[in-house]
């Protein structure tokens, strides 16, 4: 048992190191990036599938999660100089996009809640493959085979990581927006019972207020009606003549 615990802590601190070398490479990576040129900027948070790319804020200003709100309010500040439409009025149409592009990310950075479900997104991107890399290693374990998987390599660690959270991002940004459809969907539905329940109390007072205001007139007509009938039944009653009685004849 021990020596099963001290693979498990090796294996543990395995991955550790590897993470490591994943942040300290992206973070080679930002340094370099960060010198890009405006075009080569724009050209980064356009480019094919920035739909999805864009929805990590921390890759849009190609900062770390740890940094602090200074540090990104910095990066915001450069980046969004580079990119912006003045500056690039040769391509200004596309520059407005990336510029809206990290103004989005700065501004959802400033938002603590949001910042925080960010970053669990990438903490929860580097457990899943570390779970995976532990769950392939028992599998290796009972075949008897060495208990080497291809995400050792620091690089392969990286971009699985990186896949992986770009699809967390990918899923939670389609269930923001079916939630959307649905909130909307039903604000829709309860907008027409409304419009439907105000149609139906106008009419109803209209009617009411019909019915209000040819009271008058429906009775007098009634009144009217009743008193030509008895004026009616009396003026029969004067012409009637008494039937003539005819007188036996007597022999």
């Amino acid at each position: 048992m021990a020596a099963a615990g001290g693979e498990s802590g090796v294996q543990t601190e395995g991955v550790d190191d590897a993470f490591q070398t994943f942040y300290s490479e992206v973070k080679q990576i930002e340094k370099r990036d960060s010198v890009l040129t405006s075009k080569q900027q724009i050209d980064r948070l356009l480019r094919p599938g920035s739909t999805y790319f864009n929805l990590n804020p921390f890759e849009v200003l190609q900062i770390d999660p740890d940094a602090t709100d200074e540090e990104i309010k910095k990066r915001f500040r450069q980046l969004s100089i580079l990119v912006h439409p003045d500056k690039n009025q040769d391509d200004a149409d596309r520059a407005q996009k990336a510029f809206e592009a990290v103004d989005k990310a700065y501004r959802l950075l400033l938002d603590s809640e949001q910042k925080k479900r960010a970053v669990d997104v990438i903490h929860a991107g580097k457990e899943y493959v570390e779970h995976m890399m532990k769950e392939k290693k028992k599998q290796l374990k009972k075949e008897g085979k060495p208990m080497v998987v291809e995400e050792d390599d620091p690089e392969v660690f990286r971009q699985a990581v990186y896949k992986q959270t770009m699809k967390l991002f990918a899923e939670l940004e389609i269930k923001r927006k079916e939630r959307e459809a649905k909130e909307m969907h039903e604000r829709k539905r309860q907008r027409e019972e409304e419009i439907e329940s105000q149609e139906k109390a106008k009419r109803e007072r209209e009617w009411q207020k019909n019915f209000e205001e040819t009271r008058d007139g429906r009775v007098d007509s009634w009144r009217n009606f009743q008193a030509k009938g008895k004026n009616k039944e009396k003026k029969v009653r004067t012409f009637l003549k008494p039937p003539k009685v005819k007188m036996e004849q007597r022999e």
